[in-house]
């Protein structure tokens, strides 16, 4: 005969009283006892379990134990930690830069390092006599006789022009023009006010090959672009890009918002340079800020 699974008494089994006793071992005192159900005994153990966790949550949300918890950071504490490590990095590879230089100097100072003998070699070569170097093949004197006629009426030789005819240069960013160009007093850019954490645009296609922090000019980033032009822009408060990425004309690169001594709480100053084949160009001349 098959007997129920579901026994009718199971519920009175959950209320039935159990007693647990705790005895002195010399005398056989009782010392202890403690008198629960089945039922009794799980709901404390949930009530315990329950009143744990809410102490756990309660320290972890009232006290400083949270900013120890992985991933808490805010965003702003996030941003700043960002920024003081690149920071610290730049500052560190100036110092690798600084200590190598006082080293290679103190090598020479000592005696360590031998004196270049290039000069010496080019000493030699500038006494030789005319006598003993060979004279120039028929071949050599066509070519030059050649070379000079093509090259006698050439008239841009020793003047560049700058190729600008079919270029399109982006606004890097909007604003007033505090400073304008003046080479004759070291300042190859213009000096723009705009609004904090304006968006740097790159003025042309082109490749990132420089940005890093500076303690005077803040965030740099520097963009190769093609016939040899090459863009600064200076005074960033962050950079969007990493060096080697290629960027089009209008791509967003860097924010300005450097604030050492260069910004408000409404406003900051933004610096911008253009330059061809090692020659700095007046940026008005091209761009409209």
């Amino acid at each position: 005969m098959k007997r129920n699974k579901k026994s009718p008494d199971f519920f009175p089994r959950k209320r039935s009283k159990y007693k647990l006793t705790f005895f002195n071992e010399s005398s056989l005192e009782d010392v202890w006892t403690i008198c629960f159900s089945r039922f009794g005994a799980i709901m404390t153990a949930v009530l315990l379990v329950a009143l744990i966790v809410v102490a756990i949550l309660s320290i972890i949300v009232g006290t400083p134990v949270k900013h120890l918890l992985p991933g808490y950071l805010k965003t702003e504490e996030r941003i700043e930690m960002v920024d003081k490590i690149l920071r610290v990095d730049s500052l560190a590879a100036e110092v690798q830069r600084r200590d190598a230089y006082i080293k290679n100097l103190a090598a020479i100072l000592t005696g360590e390092i031998k004196i270049d003998s290039i000069g010496q070699q080019a000493d030699s070569l500038l006494a030789t006599r005319n006598d003993t170097l060979l004279p120039p093949s028929k071949q050599m004197a066509d070519y030059v006789k050649q070379y000079e006629q093509e090259e006698k009426y050439t008239l841009n030789v020793f003047t560049p022009t700058t190729p600008i005819d079919g270029k399109l240069f982006y606004t890097p960013f909007k604003g007033k023009i505090v400073q304008a160009y003046d080479p004759q007093r070291n300042h190859f850019g213009v000096d723009v006010q705009c609004p904090r954490n304006t968006a740097v645009s790159s003025v042309l296609d082109g490749t990132i090959v420089s940005a890093s922090y500076t303690p005077n000019y803040g965030y740099v980033v520097a963009i190769q672009h093609s016939n040899n032009y090459l863009s600064i822009y200076k005074y960033n408060a962050g950079i969007l890009k990493e060096i080697g990425d290629k960027v089009l004309g209008g791509e967003k690169i860097a924010v300005t918002g450097w604030e050492e001594g260069k910004s408000s709480s409404q406003s900051c100053t933004a610096e911008f340079q253009l330059w061809h084949m090692g020659q700095s160009i007046d940026p008005e001349k091209y761009i409209t800020f």
